[in-house]
């Protein structure tokens, strides 16, 4: 892995993911944090991937951290955190994997395709599993930190 790959990476991935804000129509204040979702969430793909653990997995977890730093954006821009989801995810979608799957078929190697498509049915799957286990923690962290906060002001009352 060297650091011009890297560069390249991040740079692609910020323009893949901004590229596709920009066709959804994002508020223009927020392009630039859009496409940082996603060089976030694929760096954190590619290096795992390049540290050798599977694709499906290492998709997990860059939609995981997609969804965190999504969260934060949506809280620091009031404004829905699917705005940085859609493109920050982007990246990470098995589009080339459905592709080569439907080629195949298309081939009568049904065989390959099917192995195409079942790899990119784990890895939307994975990108779904993370999303929602972010959210999910999320909730749970700030649901805390409310409960907390509400505990310390009855008692700072009294």
């Amino acid at each position: 892995m060297h650091i011009m790959d890297i560069i390249i990476q991040l740079v692609v991935s910020f323009f893949a993911t901004a590229g596709i804000s920009i066709i959804f129509n994002v508020p223009r204040k927020t392009l630039l944090h859009c496409g940082l979702v996603g060089v976030i969430g694929w760096i954190i793909y590619y290096i795992l991937t390049e540290q050798g653990m599977d694709v499906v997995k290492a998709s997990f977890f860059g939609s995981f951290v997609i969804a965190i730093v999504a969260h934060l954006y949506a809280r620091r821009f009031k404004i829905p955190m699917i705005i940085f989801i859609v493109g920050g995810i982007i990246p990470l979608v098995p589009g080339g994997m459905a592709y080569n799957a439907m080629r195949n078929v298309v081939e009568d190697d049904y065989l390959q395709g099917l192995q195409y498509g079942l790899k990119a049915f784990l890895i939307t799957g994975a990108i779904v599993i993370g999303l929602v286990f972010a959210e999910v923690i999320i909730q749970l962290i700030f649901r805390s930190v409310r409960s907390s906060k509400v505990k310390f002001q009855k008692v700072y009352k009294k």
